[in-house]
């Protein structure tokens, strides 16, 4: 009778190579798969990146002589003067081609500290109501204002608001 301890050595060792192979291979497939999760929020992106533009093209002081920004204004107005912010806004946001406009949908608010360091959120303006369907982008942008009549956060100082927009599409 002949000795086949070797041999099954061989079978064991050809078994362990060959799953060694395998594993190496399912690595491998696993390792060049490409995955591009990035390219789902980019809508979303350039959405965020177009109201904080809005948001800063407002804020700068036009070419003549006044030293506020038409962002500043609209704040300060009492009561907030949110049909100046939607022509402006919307211009801004909603330029496209006459075949192809853009029918972005915002809510805009600004967020204040009072006197007693409680906050107060005041809608500037809204095309329309949230429903909970949309799937929305927040773009920000703090604002120095200065009113001396208490009717921003009950304040007389100057002081910086946050101005949030919440943008989706239709």
């Amino acid at each position: 009778m002949k000795n086949t301890d070797g041999g099954q050595l061989y079978t064991i060792e050809g078994f362990a190579a060959a799953l060694i192979m395998i594993m190496t291979a399912y690595l491998v497939v696993n390792a060049t798969s490409i995955y591009t999760a990035g390219d789902t929020h980019i809508n979303d992106m350039q959405l965020e990146s177009l109201g904080n533009d809005a948001l800063k093209v407002m804020d700068i002081a036009p070419n003549d002589s006044s030293p506020k920004t038409p962002l500043q204004e609209i704040i300060e107005t009492a009561p907030v003067d949110e049909i100046g912010f939607d022509r402006n806004f919307s211009s801004i946001i909603n330029r496209g081609t006459s075949l192809n406009p853009n029918t972005i949908q915002y809510n805009a608010t600004f967020t204040c500290r009072n006197m007693d360091n409680s906050l107060t959120s005041k809608l500037i303006h809204s095309t329309r109501n949230l429903t909970g369907g949309e799937h929305p982008v927040r773009a920000t942008k703090w604002v120095i204002v200065k009113k001396t009549d208490n009717t921003i956060c009950n304040r007389d100082d100057e002081q910086a608001v946050l101005v949030e927009v919440l943008l989706w599409r239709d």
